[in-house]
């Protein structure tokens, strides 16, 4: 289940390449996951297209520098997947690019709570980028958001006020809602999250790890 207006926004964006990039790839990821949005999406790329060949060019200033400053770039080869490399199936393919590995095996996982850690990726394009794991049954504080925060689930599922999210699911939170996810009992739950802003704790358990949490 997931919100429909903050996701078809959060869609157009993608297609109109105005997401910050860990953003982009929650989405990429979650098109990869599932094919729930894919015609949306197809249906949003064709209505730019259009859009496109109706618009008259525009000249160009400085095209002979532009284009030599481009070239002068170079490319960084990437290195091609070995037959014998293995991914984790958990793992889409644009988050592993992000990540540069195939695996979740080696993560620095840093324990926020009892039965819940994280793995930050660090601040990318203004966003703060994790992957979280939170054991089966266990919930997370109640909390709300300074910002927006996109969650992205990878393995099992979770619940909270808004719905149930499962594998490839997208949770939109922001400042206006205060939640309290709780993981599905039958497996532990591993999410992306995409957060603009700090997370703050709401309930009386929360307010005492709040602290330690990332400010």
């Amino acid at each position: 289940m997931e919100h429909t207006t903050g996701l078809d926004e959060l869609l157009a964006g993608y297609v109109a390449g105005t997401l910050a990039e860990p953003a982009r790839v929650l989405v990429s990821a979650h098109l990869e996951l599932t094919d729930r949005n894919r015609p949306y999406v197809r249906q949003l790329e064709t209505l730019g297209g259009l859009e496109l060949e109706q618009t008259k060019p525009v000249a160009l200033t400085n095209r002979d520098a532009r284009l030599a400053a481009i070239f002068g770039l170079g490319v960084t080869p990437v290195r091609a997947p070995q037959p014998e490399e293995s991914f984790d199936p958990r793992l889409p393919a644009s988050l592993r690019r992000m990540m540069g590995r195939s695996s979740l095996e080696g993560l620095a996982w840093r324990g926020l709570m009892p039965g819940v850690k994280e793995y930050r990726m660090g601040e990318i394009d203004g966003c703060s980028a994790s992957l979280l794991w939170i054991r089966a049954g266990r919930a997370v504080p109640s909390h709300t958001h300074d910002g927006t925060e996109l969650t992205l689930v990878l393995q099992g599922g979770f619940a909270d006020a808004d719905g149930h999210y499962v594998r490839g699911d997208i949770a939109i939170a922001d400042d206006h809602i205060d939640h309290k996810p709780i993981a599905d009992r039958d497996e532990d739950c591993i999410c992306f999250a995409v957060t603009e802003g700090h997370l703050r704790l709401t309930g009386p358990v929360g307010r005492l790890f709040q602290p330690f949490m990332r400010m």
